[in-house]
């Protein structure tokens, strides 16, 4: 098994990778959607703050727990390849790196238009008076370091086909097609 690893800052367009992901068939798994599912399962109003306790919680001590939860499940994957979305520190990579060959694909945009994303996509974890706020938490938790180490970079800063296409040639440099996907 090949596991693609997303990260970036909030708001650089992993979801692209999400998109893309589901589009080609491959399993795609994101440790922020795993933080949401347990807030609704504890009925907790979604929020930033909530969304940061619960994050909090759920990495544990080790800041590794809610990734061992998305590797465990990829894990169990039919798929000769998967997507991981939301390392947050080089540990969690190693992580993932001791248990299949992984690649990490960083997906970048400058601070404005991460900034107007989070204004627009009005989810309720995001915030625009809590952006500054959580760019530093993702790089208190050790964002910056899977950034900067990425075996790939996709410069997020065009239309959303741009994104998918610069992804879908890291994808098929690292290996990864899909047979009834057509390109």
């Amino acid at each position: 098994m090949k596991i693609f690893i997303i990260v970036g800052m909030p708001a650089s367009g992993k979801s692209v990778a999400k998109e893309y992901a589901l589009t080609e068939g491959y399993p795609y798994y994101s440790t922020g959607d795993i933080v949401r599912a347990e807030v609704k399962s504890r009925g907790l109003t979604p929020g930033p703050d909530t969304m940061a306790v619960v994050s909090d919680e759920l990495r544990g001590a080790d800041g590794m727990g809610v990734t061992r939860v998305a590797l465990k499940t990829a894990l169990a994957e039919k798929s000769a390849f998967v997507f991981l979305e939301g390392m947050r520190s080089w540990p969690e990579i190693e992580l993932i790196r001791e248990q299949a060959e992984a690649v990490v694909i960083a997906f970048l945009a400058p601070r404005p238009t991460r900034r107007q994303r989070i204004i627009s996509r009005g989810r309720p974890d995001d915030s625009p008076e809590g952006f500054e706020e959580r760019d530093w938490r993702e790089i208190y938790y050790g964002a910056a370091i899977p950034i900067a180490l990425a075996d790939a970079y996709v410069l997020n800063t065009s239309t959303m086909e741009a994104s998918m296409e610069a992804l879908h040639e890291i994808v098929l440099e690292h290996g990864g097609i899909n047979p009834t996907a057509a390109h």
